[in-house]
């Protein structure tokens, strides 16, 4: 009996308090709510991924003592999980095009929403670990290193897989701006 209630006071002396799940896992709430978006590419799915994944990591404090990069740990935690629901969905949803203008001209903020919505499409028409990296790196401004970790991946191969998914897309910029031009001169 010694030993028991011995144990239940080194799990109790060990577990992550309120405050401390507060100012490493729910400061995260955003970036992981960001992320979540960008995989599940829709709002209501990220939102319940994030609430499942608190309530996770809630249930788990004990544990996250042992973790050495909290934010890190719960970035690749959110990363698994969206994985697991996007393999249980067989239709995946169009990610709505949300985002704020700051232009006053209208015609300014229809020509920036058209060009937001085609970066975003080709994005996301990237590979997934490609989609996911550049999201990682350009949006949520992860380092490299972060990345490497969340995608249990190398660094070199986080570098090289961002690299690529730049080039895609700025190949497909010239491409479509080449295309353009050509459509305005032959008029």
């Amino acid at each position: 009996m010694h030993s028991d209630s011995t144990s239940i006071l080194f799990v109790l002396n060990y577990c992550m308090d309120p405050q401390q799940f507060n100012t490493q896992i729910l400061t995260l709430s955003d970036k992981l709510f960001r992320l979540a978006k960008s995989m599940l590419r829709n709002t209501d799915a990220a939102q319940d991924a994030v609430q499942e994944l608190s309530m996770k990591l809630w249930e788990k404090r004990n544990k996250l003592e042992e973790v050495e990069n909290v934010p890190a740990f719960t970035m690749r935690s959110m990363r698994n999980l969206c994985l697991d629901i996007i393999r249980q969905q067989k239709d995946e949803s169009e990610l709505p095009a949300e985002f704020e203008n700051v232009e006053p001209n209208q015609h300014q903020q229809t020509e920036q929403k058209d060009i937001v919505d085609k970066i975003r499409k080709m994005i996301d028409n990237l590979p997934e670990l490609q989609r996911t990296i550049i999201r990682m790196r350009d949006i949520e401004g992860m380092e490299i290193a972060e990345i490497a970790y969340v995608t249990s991946l190398t660094e070199n191969a986080v570098s090289v897989n961002l690299s690529r998914a730049r080039q895609k897309i700025r190949e497909k910029i010239v491409s479509e701006q080449k295309h353009v031009e050509e459509t305005l001169w032959k008029k």
